[in-house]
């Protein structure tokens, strides 16, 4: 279905009041081995306190958008609609890409027939590179962990993916609703329609780890919360959700293990503050779920559903060229 080797590509970024690391993602943007004339950076200020705009204009291949509703599916969902490419690309704007992510994204999204996303390698960076606390830890061991996202859970993470405008006009645009989850739901829409996925090691980006303990309860909170919503339409939904929650609870054994057997930490008392860690978020995951089957059945609670507008949006802007 695509023959042409060097596609024009939108790279989609959405930010938040991160100027400095937007900086360096477009900074890194800037020296791709990928042709210039060939790719756009759409960048969607989705609420800034400050405005990026200085930022982006130092940029030749980089745009600004700006998309007032909260949320970063809603602003990637802006960046699809206003790119002029066949090939998407998405990351964030605390990422950092390799000087040849585009190319060999592309390379392999083109190489694979049907090929509905392809999601890159993302490597974490710590403050300090030779001893990273025991939050950066957790983040390295329990998230974005692309290769078993694509075999077991038929996603990517969007801090780094490769797909087709085409994909998005079949299958509808991110669900706008979620505050996290979204790529995990859209990739399954995209598995759901038979197109193909692909892990793609050689295109890699660098991802700054969350290094405390609040950071990582916020972002442990969002999970939970998107897995309760994702799972909603279940059979037998409480008893789903309360055996999610009794897992949460139980002692994480086997990473205990695996966690002793690792020379990362390399003392004891590291490791046992990263045991001490592992239990705690085990905890703010049950107690999240938890709070929301809670408060889902008073009055007036209903689950998160996909915009009706959202692929005639989609369609229509493909009809507009």
């Amino acid at each position: 279905m695509y023959q042409q080797t060097q596609p024009f590509i939108s790279i989609i970024i959405p930010v938040l009041n991160d100027r400095r690391q937007l900086q360096l993602c477009l900074e890194a943007l800037e020296k791709q081995t990928y042709p210039k004339y060939l790719y756009e950076v759409l960048v969607i200020d989705n609420g800034s306190d400050e405005s990026i705009e200085p930022v982006v204009r130092q940029f030749k291949q980089a745009k600004m958008l700006v998309e007032p509703s909260p949320g970063s599916y809603t602003a990637r969902n802006k960046g699809i609609l206003q790119a002029k490419g066949e090939v998407l690309a998405f990351t964030d704007a605390d990422c950092i890409p390799h000087s040849d992510w585009l190319e060999k994204g592309t390379a392999h999204l083109l190489a694979i027939p049907n090929c509905g996303l392809v999601g890159g390698h993302i490597q974490f960076s710590f403050k300090n590179p030779n001893r990273p606390n025991a939050a950066e830890l957790y983040d390295q061991f329990f998230f974005l962990q692309q290769e078993y996202y694509l075999e077991h859970e038929k996603f990517a993470a969007t801090a780094n993916v490769f797909t087709y405008k085409q994909v998005f006009e079949q299958v509808g645009l991110f669900n706008s609703n979620l505050k996290s989850g979204g790529d995990r739901e859209w990739g399954n829409r995209v598995f759901a329609e038979g197109y193909a996925q692909s892990y793609a090691a050689d295109a890699s980006i660098c991802h700054p780890a969350r290094d405390s303990v609040k950071q990582l309860q916020k972002k442990v909170t969002r999970v939970a919360r998107a897995t309760y919503h994702l799972n909603r339409h279940r059979p037998n939904f409480p008893l789903l959700i309360l055996k999610f929650i009794l897992s949460d609870l139980k002692p994480p054994l086997r990473i205990w293990f695996r966690i002793g057997k690792d020379n990362r930490p390399n003392d004891l008392k590291y490791k046992l503050e990263f045991m001490g860690l592992l239990i705690w978020m085990k905890w703010v995951k049950a107690g999240g779920k938890f709070k929301l089957l809670f408060t889902d059945f008073l009055p007036n609670k209903s689950g998160i559903k996909i915009p009706s507008t959202v692929n005639t949006e989609i369609s229509q802007s493909a009809k507009n060229g």
